[in-house]
């Protein structure tokens, strides 16, 4: 363990560390208002590759990929990086077709407004803003309670720590600046991920020892055709993937890749390079029970690493947690504030720019404020996250099946998203009950909206849905 004042030094130090070195490259970079929320046609592919895989790696990646493996087995983390992989790779042909027909967007909310109206922007709106406050609170808490194994500093000071360092450099030099420290960030994150693999090698004895204690004590985890695995697998993989789908910081990164070829490259190998990784990690879950070693599965990776760690090693858990956090939550903040900025000048079209970033970044300020005393709680968010996942499943086809097809209505689009609602919350658990059938409400919310929106394009329709017109809805922003 570090004394709380060591503890607290270290991550200061480690915050400061990346706030200045956000802060400094922002003042060096010329910027518009079009730069500061998607630096439009920046990107390389490496760097695309970069900033998706550090958005991707928070700090839950210490966290759930073991905790699944504790229930769900190796079939729940293999679906539950599958859910991690099929995002990057579905967000290429996505990527290339908003590109093309909406050139000069910053959002998914904009094209959805022009391809639906009103109804279905709303509440796309709102399920991408609760998704993003879910994530920063998660994030925040995680990186809080890392530390809290560590050392005895209270979760309301580490989160405190963290998020206004991160909203220093964020709020100031926006997106460019949020990629710079993502490039930053996962030269600490990859490394580190990798001694972390080394360490549970030799920490475990190898896998023989784990595996012994598995097919005594609870075979059917490493049973990749156990029907409660496979169940655990699917529902993971479409709450991750679907959700994935509506993640702004994604669809920031969408416009601000060079070109169509610096897009598929970086999102195909952010993909490829993080499945392996969250599988990997979900080991720690195994070993953890194969062992059984003390704890819970939430905290598995660290039972199985910090037994008599080494200074150095607790030193650098809080600089690699720090990385991973830091990574996503200034991702979340800039979403946030292109979300912000996009949609106020929607409202409010006749806003002066200076007036619409400092309220833009209030809300910012005031939503992050919320997430902290969230994280400061150190509740579980795993219910909210499921329930977010839950509406963007029942989301995501239809409307994602209007980036092609022209026949597709809004009224069909609503209808198809009301009942994937209704069949999934039919199961969805309430608040407190067990997850008994979280796979049959999974299920309902992605696939019914599927067979509604089928069905309901057999009725006869001679009015189709011109593209062409999405181009003229979005606008460059003044400089």
């Amino acid at each position: 363990m570090l004394t709380n004042l060591s503890a607290i030094i270290w991550l200061s130090l480690f915050s400061v560390f990346f706030a200045l070195a956000g802060l400094l490259f922002a003042r060096r970079q010329p910027s518009n208002l079009e730069d500061f929320i998607i630096a439009r046609n920046s990107q390389t592919g490496s760097a695309t590759l970069l900033t998706l895989l550090a958005t991707t790696l928070g700090t839950w990646v210490l966290f759930g990929p073991a905790e699944l493996a504790t229930w769900g087995g190796i079939s729940g983390v293999i679906g539950y990086a599958l859910g991690v992989l099929v995002p990057g790779l579905v967000m290429i042909p996505l990527g290339k077709r908003i590109r093309q027909l909406m050139p000069n967007g910053h959002t998914l909310t904009e094209f959805v407004y022009a391809r639906y109206g009103r109804g279905v922007y709303l509440f796309v709106l709102a399920i991408m803003l609760f998704y993003l406050f879910i994530g920063l609170a998660a994030g925040l808490t995680g990186i809080a309670q890392i530390v809290a194994l560590i050392a005895p500093v209270p979760l309301w000071l580490t989160a405190s720590i963290v998020i206004v360092a991160t909203l220093l450099y964020t709020l100031y030099g926006g997106l460019k600046v949020s990629i710079f420290t993502d490039r930053l960030q996962m030269l600490i994150i990859l490394p580190f991920i990798v001694l972390v693999l080394v360490l549970g090698w030799y920490a475990t004895g190898g896998a023989a020892p784990v595996v012994e204690g598995l097919q005594q004590k609870a075979a059917h985890l490493i049973n990749p055709f156990e029907s409660s695995g496979i169940k655990a697998g699917i529902t993971f993989f479409l709450a991750v993937a679907l959700t994935g789908l509506f993640y702004q910081g994604t669809w920031q990164r969408v416009f601000a890749a060079k070109d169509s070829k610096a897009l598929a490259s970086g999102f195909l190998l952010s993909g490829l390079i993080g499945f392996p990784i969250i599988v990997a990690l979900g080991l720690f879950g195994l070993a953890f029970v194969g062992l059984s070693l003390p704890g819970t599965g939430a905290t598995a990776l660290f039972s199985v690493l910090l037994d008599g760690a080494p200074y150095a090693l607790l030193v650098g858990l809080v600089f690699f947690g720090l990385a991973l956090i830091m990574s996503s939550a200034d991702s979340s903040v800039s979403s946030f504030h292109s979300l912000f900025i996009i949609d106020i000048k929607r409202l409010l079209p006749n806003i002066e720019q200076s007036r619409l970033i400092v309220l833009s970044r209030w809300l910012v300020i005031a939503l992050s404020a919320i997430a902290l005393f969230v994280a400061s709680k150190g509740l579980s968010i795993l219910y909210l996250f499921l329930l977010a996942d839950l509406l963007c499943c029942a989301a995501a086809f239809p409307v994602f099946f209007g980036f092609y097809n022209r026949r597709y209505k809004s009224y069909q689009a609503i209808v198809s998203i009301v009942v994937g609602l209704v069949c999934g919350f039919y199961f969805f658990p309430k608040p407190g009950q067990p997850a008994e059938f979280l796979y049959e409400s999974f299920m309902l919310a992605s696939f019914a909206p599927v067979a509604v929106s089928l069905l309901l394009l057999m009725l006869p329709s001679k009015k189709v849905f011109d593209f062409s017109i999405i181009a003229n809805q979005a606008k460059k922003l003044s400089s």
